[in-house]
């Protein structure tokens, strides 16, 4: 008779009693902003061969595929919804307009804002490339099942649509380990508004 526990029993048991790593933290909670990440990866690699096979990086196609479904945006916009931080879409922007994807103009009754929308050459591009998204998604569809989707989008809307941005951040003790130049900064912003 086989005495050996499963090796996933043992990680568990090993989890719950905090023995066998003694690196590990008491955290309960599983690493949600990594299993997102993951689901992340897992899904795009399924699209990724799509996006590439157009000569896009993900971070264009996310770009035009917003703009496609909300009509001409600002930057800040785009990187709210597409969550690019803004140094980046700058770059990104810039080698859309190059390669003839985006073009920009200036909004007429205040000259300091800027709008971004499609141009022909990508609204020719998203309707080459719609149908091969469509056939992907339904054979995602096909293999994990259309109900387990529509529930991970629902889920996924409710998570968002949460007030997520009114949690209380944890309060920080002091901590020996450098600080980063942003940090640095933020650090003495919050100590001039705590005087003021």
């Amino acid at each position: 008779m086989n005495d050996r526990i499963p090796r996933s029993a043992a990680r568990k048991a090993a989890a719950e009693t905090g023995q066998g790593n003694p690196m590990s933290a008491p955290i309960a909670h599983r690493n949600l902003p990594q299993l997102l990440l993951k689901a992340r990866e897992t899904l795009l690699a399924h699209f990724r061969p799509i996006i590439t096979h157009f000569g896009l990086t993900e971070q264009q196609w996310r770009v035009m595929r917003t703009l496609s479904e909300q009509g001409e945006m600002e930057p800040r916009q785009i990187c709210e919804a597409c969550q690019i931080l803004s140094p980046s879409l700058t770059g990104v922007l810039l080698r859309m307009e190059e390669l003839g994807l985006v073009e920009r103009r200036r909004v007429p009754e205040d000259q300091r804002r800027m709008l971004v929308s499609l141009t022909a050459r990508s609204l020719d591009i998203i309707g080459r490339m719609a149908p091969l998204i469509e056939q992907q998604y339904r054979r995602l569809e096909e293999a994990v099942g259309k109900p387990l989707l529509d529930e991970t989008y629902a889920q996924l809307d409710r998570l968002l649509s949460t007030r997520l941005d009114a949690v209380a951040t944890v309060e920080l003790p002091p901590c020996d380990a450098p600080m980063s130049a942003p940090a640095r900064r933020r650090k003495a912003a919050n100590e001039d508004e705590a005087r003021d």
